[in-house]
């Protein structure tokens, strides 16, 4: 076609004079539809503790957990993130814990599904083993290498496990090759069917995840790096393949993480398939914004800002720890 646009009779800024005219012609919106909470959640009683590396956002003890889930509910926000802080003595090698019936998500999806089994909020939890080990890696550590096809073997009794306790999404963030298969049907053996997965498929070696891994505490065992499963972040097309075969194996979404850095692979995803495509702004990404707002480097508009941008890229939902924040302001 044939561009007939030009100077004068087109003036683009005719249609951004005025509020109303803006918003007749916005091509992407941000509702408290697209957010995903992510909660942090530890042992104790009563207990609120900050995290240090990302202002604002604390750890709760489970009996704190109800608050968070009305909050939640009353602000239309459809569903929350789970991730425990275990604690260093119930870490080991193997990470045992992640299979412990009475671990803290365990306990979190019981109180959840006890209270709120009826109502319109739901549950998302990760599939990894990072939170549970003593060397911080996602699967089983061999020779220094993570084991693929070993560690699968545990995330399907992991999700099975959460499944049981009425997770309503299980996310594998791990990258082993061939988990989503593997869950996928033991899942649907086991009589959970209609469960959810939502698929880290395209996860990176990311420099972004430093405030998360203190927050769950993996930070310090972490022992070298998570090059050999995650993805390299010079790489794209390696996005595609990754997605293609998390879809075949049964996947109902696909993660891309980090966000921001990575918008074009999330616009590259969603051009290439029909599955809807998550984005997670990360630790990093959160903790850069907060303290650019705190020290009056950025104003507050910047968090509608990075979050549209997200929704402008082609993600259908965002995992965000401005969620309760925006989906109050989007009231």
């Amino acid at each position: 076609m044939k561009n007939i646009d030009s100077y004068p009779n087109t003036r683009l800024r005719r249609n951004r004079k005025k509020e109303w005219s803006r918003r007749l012609i916005e091509e992407s919106t941000l509702s408290s539809n697209d957010l995903i909470w992510p909660i942090f959640i530890c042992e104790g009683k009563n207990v609120k503790k900050p995290v240090k590396t990302m202002p604002g956002i604390y750890r709760y003890s489970i009996d704190r957990l109800e608050k968070l889930v009305e909050s939640a509910m009353n602000k239309k926000i459809p569903m929350i993130a789970l991730f425990p802080n275990t604690p260093s003595s119930k870490k080991d090698n193997k990470g045992s814990e992640a299979l412990n019936k009475n671990n803290l998500i365990c306990q979190a999806l019981k109180l959840i599904k006890k209270n709120y089994k009826d109502k319109d909020i739901g549950t998302m939890c990760d599939v990894a083993l990072d939170p549970y080990t003593n060397h911080g890696h996602d699967g089983i550590l061999k020779n220094n290498y993570v084991d693929n096809d070993e560690t699968i073997k545990i995330l399907v009794k992991q999700s099975l496990l959460q499944a049981e306790m009425g997770c309503d999404v299980i996310a594998p963030s791990d990258m082993m090759d061939g988990r989503i298969g593997e869950i996928r049907k033991a899942l649907d053996k086991n009589g959970h069917e209609l469960v959810q997965i939502l698929s880290y498929a395209v996860k990176y070696a990311s420099n972004f995840y430093g405030p998360f891994r203190y927050a769950i505490g993996s930070k310090k065992s972490l022992k070298g790096d998570k090059k050999n499963y995650q993805m390299d972040f010079k790489n794209s097309r390696e996005a595609l393949r990754e997605v293609a075969l998390d879809v075949k194996e049964g996947a109902d979404f696909v993660m891309v993480k980090p966000g921001m850095p990575y918008l074009d692979i999330i616009k590259l995803i969603r051009d290439n398939f029909k599955i809807p495509v998550f984005a997670y702004q990360v630790s990093g990404e959160y903790s850069l914004i907060k303290n650019g707002i705190n020290n009056h480097i950025l104003n507050e508009e910047a968090i509608i800002e990075s979050l549209t941008s997200f929704k402008r890229a082609g993600a259908s939902a965002v995992v965000t720890y401005f969620a309760e924040e925006v989906a109050k302001k989007l009231r």
